[in-house]
């Protein structure tokens, strides 16, 4: 996807604490704000499950839970495995 350039103004103090929340998150400020506007845009388009799915919470938890699984410290059940 081509990429532009966006410039926005805003308190420093949310400047300083989105860089602080880009570090701690491993991630950069224009990825918090690319999924900060897709989050609106998939609320407008009224499609919650792209919410879920772009969220990087979801994204991390899912890659965690791929890796327990690899690893064999998870193991997948079957409907009535667990249900029973």
């Amino acid at each position: 996807m081509n990429k532009g350039k966006l410039n926005i103004t805003l308190d420093y103090d949310l400047i300083d604490y989105a860089k602080i929340y880009a570090t701690e998150n491993r991630t950069t400020v224009s990825e918090i704000i690319n999924q900060f506007i897709l989050n609106l845009k998939h609320v407008k388009e009224n499609n919650p499950t792209d919410i879920i799915i772009a969220a990087p919470s979801f994204q991390e938890s899912l890659l965690s839970t791929i890796s327990k699984i690899r690893s064999g410290k998870m193991k997948w059940c079957s409907y009535d495995e667990v249900f029973k």
